[in-house]
């Protein structure tokens, strides 16, 4: 029988004494709408032996939270060894995990505005492509947390001191690089240049549909609508007065949008700092709630530039990262994915020269695409569009075929976005480019590259061109990884070239 890599002799640990009231407000959360329903609607009865009853079910389900919040605490142990970590659990089914260091690629020391009072803080240990945690620590002293963390930076070199069973013993943590630091005025500018607000606006509409009965809202709009109109009506004003209302309530409501996006941008992003420490990389921000993440730099599979023309105007860019973690089952962003939510373009060049010293960013040359085909990027709109108006006329007349004045400028946007996209391949890396209102690069290393696949459409054959695929551990979001529309014997010569790659490509590092 193998010794379990976290038996060394190292002393069981027990979460904050505190740990399960946390444990039990996150279950309350869980079971607050059949909580309530339950108190109310049973409440509704018909005698006060039916609401007695009602009332007695909702306090022993209160009760059996509570007991089991306790028994979670009182089963919950781990072990720091001097490979792994060691986690014990379970109340009926008992568990053991063994998380050797290595396999760690990203802590999270999360701290909610509760946490914060407490001086308590939830650690989470991430391995690549999971969907949930490895551990989930609720909670730790924040020292506690904080000195795990560094552990599982420095990969387990560091011992526990013996004897202890309260706190993790390590060094004095040494000072970290700061690669960037935004201050509030930062913020302020990420939450003007970014439509975040959209995010409180749609927030807002599902929550009036989901509070107010079905119908109740939408009768509200129509009604509060049919009376400013039938008002602004009856005071007969000009057709100037009627442009320069409309102006006015776009131009108020993109204000409000720029409000919420800064109060969602300082939420997000107050105190943000970038800082490095033995090759690991770590983010901590937030205003109520603090989010602490690290991750390895090996760790890193791909990178993304992007910027609005908004931001474009302003001389700022957004740099993201993609890693190979997980996403939890209800859709909660645990990872690190932002090292710059809004930088000069400079300074994010620079921070990619950091830390791919070995890369020469930005390419000094971009490999063009044809232009020829560039129509293709705007047939949707030269088939929608004339339906759309079309049947537009046959509502409104002859004032519906305003909706053909969208071709002219969907064609400009196709023949630039594709006069702007480009692409780069040398020995180290492939990098990607694309977009003209909103233009993005992507590029990954060589060595990160997990899959390769060339494609072509029915539209490619007829046009004689090829798409290259790519694909790394960890993708996500909008922007795929690939050579789009490049002629068919240069793309055959790409991927043949990409292939071998693959065949001679050193360890993973």
């Amino acid at each position: 029988m193998s010794t379990p890599l976290a038996d060394d002799g190292a002393p069981d640990q027990r979460l904050h004494p505190w740990s399960w009231l946390f444990v039990l407000l996150m279950q309350l959360r869980q079971f607050l709408l059949p909580l309530v329903a339950l108190v109310v609607f049973g409440g509704r009865g018909d005698s006060d032996q039916e609401e007695m009853w009602s009332n007695l079910a909702a306090l022993v389900v209160i009760v059996v939270l509570v007991a089991v919040s306790i028994l979670q605490y009182l089963t919950f142990h781990y072990r720091i060894g001097r490979d792994a970590i060691s986690v014990r659990s379970g109340v009926i089914s008992r568990n053991r995990r063994e998380i050797p260091f290595a396999r760690i690629h990203n802590v999270v020391v999360h701290q909610n505005p509760l946490h914060r009072l407490f001086g308590v803080a939830e650690l989470r240990l991430e391995s690549a492509g999971g969907n949930r945690p490895e551990a989930e620590m609720r909670v730790l002293k924040l020292d506690q947390a904080l000195a795990l963390e560094q552990l599982v930076r420095q990969r387990g070199q560091q011992q526990v001191a013996s004897g202890d069973t309260t706190a993790v013993q390590t060094p004095d943590v040494p000072a970290e690089d700061v690669l960037l630091q935004l201050g509030t005025a930062d913020v302020v500018r990420v939450g003007l240049l970014s439509n975040r607000g959209w995010v409180v606006v749609l927030a807002a509409i599902g929550a009036s549909y989901q509070l107010f009965p079905r119908g109740a809202v939408d009768d509200a709009i129509e009604h509060g609508g049919r009376q400013a109109f039938g008002y602004a009506s009856s005071l007969h004003p000009a057709t100037w007065v009627w442009v320069v209302a409309a102006l006015v309530m776009v131009i108020g409501f993109w204000a409000l949008l720029r409000v919420f996006s800064v109060a969602v941008a300082l939420l997000r992003y107050h105190g943000f700092r970038l800082t490095e420490h033995e090759r690991r990389l770590t983010v901590a921000s937030g205003l109520l709630t603090r989010m602490r993440t690290s991750v390895a730099r090996r760790r890193i599979q791909a990178w993304t530039l992007r910027e609005t023309a908004l931001q474009r105007w302003f001389n700022r860019r957004h740099l993201r990262i993609d890693i190979a973690a997980g996403v939890s089952t209800d859709g909660e962003r645990r990872d690190l994915r932002e090292l710059a939510p809004l930088a000069r373009p400079e300074a994010c060049n620079t921070l990619v020269q950091h830390l791919l010293p070995e890369l020469q960013w930005p390419p000094a040359q971009w490999r063009p695409v044809p232009l020829r085909g560039w129509w293709r990027l705007c047939l949707p709109s030269l088939v929608i569009v004339p339906l759309l108006a079309a049947g537009a006329v046959w509502e409104v007349g002859p004032w519906g075929a305003l909706v053909l004045a969208w071709l002219p400028w969907s064609a400009l946007r196709a023949h630039r976005t594709m006069a702007h996209m480009g692409w780069h391949l040398d020995a180290r890396y492939v990098a990607v480019r694309g977009g003209w209102w909103q233009r993005w690069w992507r590029f990954a290393e060589l060595d990160k590259l997990q899959a390769l696949r060339l494609g072509r459409s029915p539209l490619d054959r007829w046009l004689g061109t090829s798409s290259v695929w790519l694909d790394t551990a960890g993708a996500n979001g909008s922007i795929a990884l690939c050579l789009r529309y490049l002629p068919e014997a240069e793309a055959r010569a790409v991927f043949e070239q990409l292939n071998a790659a693959f065949v001679k490509r050193r360890p993973y590092r």
